[in-house]
């Protein structure tokens, strides 16, 4: 392994809570559509940055585009849909000088046999999340 740790999403909760940065590497269309996590009851904003771009194509800044966005020196915890993006981050950003982390399961967890997203994740398990169209309509 070359970053520090995989973490379940209680985890990875725990860790952001404890003053991590939760890092969403989906795409901007995951976000809108799916929703985020929400970190509001700890008072921290989780930070989004693509690891790919639409098409599936690699975003060759993502590493800069993290630099700016993260904290110097925090821990990072990266999450995506099931758990696959998010290595691959935390593996870029560990070899770029960060300590990176990984979620489990990721946002949506493993497809059920049927091919829904039922079985696990963030928010199979529970964790506080929201969509970013209720966040627009109470900011309205």
């Amino acid at each position: 392994m070359s970053y520090a740790g995989d973490l379940s999403p209680e985890a990875a909760w725990q860790k952001v809570a404890d003053g991590a940065t939760l890092v969403d590497v989906r795409t901007e269309a995951e976000w809108q559509v799916i929703g985020v996590p929400d970190t509001g009851s700890i008072a921290v904003e989780p930070v989004f940055v693509q690891w790919n771009l639409a098409g599936n194509v690699w975003n060759s800044e993502f590493l800069a585009q993290l630099a700016e966005a993260v904290p110097a020196g925090a821990d990072l915890v990266f999450l995506c849909r099931s758990g696959a993006r998010s290595i691959s981050a935390a593996e870029a950003a560990t070899e770029a000088g960060f300590t990176a982390y990984n979620v489990l399961e990721g946002f949506e967890g493993v497809p059920n046999s049927y091919g829904d997203r039922t079985v696990n994740g963030w928010k199979n398990r529970k964790l506080p999340w929201k969509t970013l169209a209720d966040q627009n309509r109470l900011e309205a």
